[in-house]
């Protein structure tokens, strides 16, 4: 059983690849959440598994939070995790491994897996060049880590923690989280269409449409609506006009 959660499909990619290869179930966080969805029974001998991205070197809270309220009936025979990000990961899986600790869960193996960034709120995407190499290596990476998961491979940490990930984690994990989620630099410009995929795709239903979207207060930061919109129409500040939009090939 594999959950993810995912706002421009790099972490959906990784699911399905993993769910492919290990014949595991896959479970959407969002919809789980949307659905209320938190006891799962395990059949015999079933992992599970979680793949989200990294958001300020810590795991995004809408993850921790569905953890959070978390039950299984049967037995957990393993449990690991991959964190996609576009360089290093910080303290992410130590954070994920003690949530998942409060819930019973021992967890066996996390990897970090180098994707392109979606984050043009604080920097334009990579090269075309850039993204492909990065996606290429992920799955080569996907293929490896699949194999483990079936060979149910244990005491296996292929992480990138970076520099001082410890600082950054705790500071700007923190400041991310109470200061880095405000929507009130969201808007669209004359290019909106009003053709609802934003309101549709928000993992917290925080946007509706009067006319033009509209955000309301809640909002994992994931930018799918920024990332993913047709037009080109939304945008956040000032920054982002001039900058390039990321979506995982997948998803075009």
């Amino acid at each position: 059983m594999i959950f993810y959660f995912s706002g421009t499909g790099n972490s959906l990619h990784a699911a399905k690849v993993l769910a492919e290869k290990t014949d595991d179930r896959l479970i959407s966080i969002a919809k789980a959440i949307d659905e209320e969805m938190f006891e799962f029974e395990l059949e015999k001998n079933e992992g599970i598994g979680f793949v989200f991205p990294v958001y300020a070197w810590a795991p995004p809270e809408i993850v921790l939070n569905f953890i959070s309220r978390l039950s299984f009936m049967g037995e957990i025979s393993y449990a690991y995790v991959i964190v996609n990000c576009g360089g290093n990961e910080g303290r992410t899986t130590s954070i994920l491994k003690k949530a998942l600790e409060k819930k019973g869960i021992t967890l066996n193996a996390s990897y970090t897996l180098k994707m392109p960034s979606n984050y043009i709120i604080g920097y334009d995407v990579e090269s075309d060049e850039e993204q492909t190499q990065k996606l290429r290596a992920a799955d080569q990476q996907l293929t490896e880590i699949g194999e483990q998961i079936i060979r149910r491979e244990k005491g296996v940490y292929h992480t990138i923690p970076g520099s001082m990930p410890g600082v950054k984690s705790k500071l700007a994990g923190t400041m991310f989280n109470k200061f880095a989620r405000d929507t009130g630099k969201f808007y669209t410009n004359d290019n909106c269409n009003q053709c609802g995929l934003c309101v549709k795709i928000c993992p917290v239903h925080t946007i509706s449409l009067d006319q033009k979207p509209v955000w309301g207060k809640d909002c994992t930061m994931c930018l799918a609506c920024i990332n993913r919109c047709p037009k080109k129409a939304i945008q956040y500040g000032k920054n982002t006009q001039k900058r390039g939009r990321y979506i995982h090939p997948d998803l075009k």
